[in-house]
């Protein structure tokens, strides 16, 4: 039993070893802190000024996990060629498949993803600094887009999924019960025609007037309504 333990412990020693010769653990704690950090950051402004309609707290969640992973995988690579091809790979078998409907996510997911590039590579300084300057470009941005902001109540997504009614027919259907209506997707595969709209000026007796006009049109058909109080368009 002792001399397991010794062999053990002669391994250990070994690794912890090589791991400080390749990796500076002090830098690679500050990488994760930096890290850590901007990807909230990120989060925090994604869900405060970002303008996609999915639900942003719960797709942003992934955020900090993903800048810390790719953090991982940069480091590890660095340290070791061995792993680095080993790398390359595991990752030609792996295929990724994300539900990223608008350029805005993607453009968050990319920021993120940078984040991680950025820290692995050990330039925290570099990553704070593009990161402060990419997120103030695009509130400035927004900010001077004063002709796409609407301000106010009863903003609603209405989401309708059916195979017998026309995109003509679902766009009759919203308009007949809601001041102001705009198509925001709309999807046609053989599991039905699907279109969301934002709707304006949203009361509970319209959104019942509506399922109940859409039903009588197809009783197969899906809604789905989602309160959007907060959005900004």
């Amino acid at each position: 039993m002792g001399h397991i333990q010794s062999i053990l412990m002669l391994r250990f020693e070994e690794y912890l070893s090589d791991f400080t010769n390749t990796v500076n653990l002090l830098d690679f704690i500050i990488n994760l802190l930096v890290a850590t950090l901007l990807s909230l950051l990120v989060r925090y402004f994604y869900i405060r000024y970002g303008k996609a309609f999915s639900n942003r707290e719960r797709f942003s969640d992934i955020f900090v996990p993903m800048a810390l992973a790719t953090l991982l995988i940069i480091t590890v690579v660095q340290a070791s060629i061995a792993l680095s091809l080993g790398l390359v790979g595991a990752l030609s078998i792996v295929r990724f498949r994300a539900a990223i409907k608008e350029p805005e996510e993607l453009t968050y997911i990319f920021l993120v993803i940078g984040i991680g590039l950025t820290c692995g590579a050990n330039k925290p300084i570099l990553a704070i600094a593009a990161i402060l300057l990419i997120l103030l470009l695009i509130f400035i941005i927004q900010s001077l887009d004063k002709s796409k902001i609407i301000h106010s109540r009863g903003k609603i997504l209405v989401n309708l999924v059916s195979k017998s009614l026309s995109i003509d027919d679902m766009a009759s259907i919203v308009n007949s019960h809601f001041d102001m209506v705009e198509l925001k997707r709309y999807q046609d595969d053989s599991k039905g025609l699907n279109a969301t709209f934002l709707v304006i000026g949203a009361s509970l007796e319209a959104v019942s007037a509506l399922n109940a006009e859409a039903r009588k049109k197809d009783e197969d058909a899906v809604i789905h309504i989602m309160d959007q109080t907060e959005m900004v368009i």
